[in-house]
């Protein structure tokens, strides 16, 4: 293949390490990524050893709470302003038949769920001493107990979901069906592809209301190395394609993410978009948990985190202690 598709940050480090990936420094020069790539953060995770290997295509943040206007109201409540206003009005969107919290069956989404559920509840800084320094002190410390009672208090509210893929989730938000579903920002193409309107069909709470910090991950493109010469133009005809404002616009239009570029025009940006580019131009960012934790790291806290949401019977502690032990032997 010419082209694959990563989040940016060490799922492909094996690849490049292993040589399978072509080096794109040449093509980022000539296209002066270093000047036009905001934050400059994202492309230092696809720089290895002072070489490029992928060009970003888009910034999309984990930390959203999409909400449901039609289920609250069905619900005889107001729509929340964070978190603990939507905790405190699950009973009543239960008692309307509505489960208040969508999560898919898939490891990714309980696991990125929790990750929000950190930033919101214990801060940037704690955030940042977890998985960025590896502190297995702080990961059994009070705020992360908190955390934990906070991702109790999900596993309970997403009883009844009953679905798997993430898109499945948001649809039950779409739809009335749930109250509201943690996703990230690529959840806003699945509103706008329903003809939903941001700020009068549905509610987005970056941060879950509490912290309006967002995620500065984001997709990624890496070329693997080919030895066919026209295909590998190609890939540099892609490659810059990729970067270029008009495709940068469309692109995230479409899917609810922001642009990689600052210099891009985003007036026709819903409410939702609006309020990520303010956040983004505030500069309150954390990197994301792939570009902090190796893949074996990550697919640790899969495994976990998939089985405390499947599983009543593992209390916060108990995982808690599990959470301590894959920090402490995190690369």
């Amino acid at each position: 293949m010419g082209a694959t598709q990563f989040n940016h940050g060490r799922q492909a480090e094996e690849l490049v390490q292993s040589g399978l990936m072509r080096d794109l420094t040449d093509v980022a020069t000539q296209e002066h990524w270093k000047d036009i790539i905001r934050p400059s953060s994202l492309l230092d995770s696809c720089t290895i050893k002072g070489k490029i290997y992928c060009a970003p295509v888009n910034i999309h943040s984990w930390q959203w709470l999409w909400l449901s206007n039609a289920a609250f109201k069905k619900a005889g409540v107001e729509v929340p302003k964070n978190w603990d206003e939507f905790v405190a009005a699950a009973p009543a969107l239960e008692k309307a038949g509505i489960v208040p919290l969508a999560v898919g069956g898939q490891p990714w989404q309980a696991t990125g769920a929790f990750d929000v559920l950190m930033v919101a509840i214990a801060g940037k800084d704690t955030f940042q001493k977890v998985f960025g320094d590896k502190d297995a002190k702080a990961a059994a410390g009070p705020e992360i107990a908190k955390v934990f009672k906070a991702a109790d208090d999900a596993r309970k509210m997403s009883k009844g979901s009953n679905v798997q893929d993430w898109n499945q989730a948001t649809n039950m938000v779409i739809t009335g069906k749930a109250g509201g579903q943690i996703m990230g920002d690529w959840a806003q193409g699945e509103f706008a592809l329903a003809g939903q309107k941001a700020g009068t069909d549905y509610t987005c709470l970056p941060g879950l209301g509490v912290n309006e910090v967002i995620s500065t991950g984001g997709d990624a493109f890496y070329f693997p190395l080919l030895k066919d010469e026209a295909k590998s133009k190609a890939q540099e005809a892609l490659a810059k394609t990729l970067l270029d404002p008009k495709t940068q616009v469309a692109f995230n239009l479409k899917k609810g993410s922001l642009p990689v570029r600052g210099d891009v025009d985003l007036a026709s940006a819903n409410d939702c978009m609006k309020k990520g580019l303010e956040i983004l131009k505030k500069g309150n960012v954390i990197q994301g948990t792939d570009q902090l934790l190796s893949a074996d790291t990550q697919k640790q806290k899969e495994d976990l985190f998939s089985e405390f949401f499947a599983n009543p019977s593992m209390t916060p502690e108990a995982a808690q202690k599990r959470f301590v032990e894959i920090i402490a032997a995190a690369d």
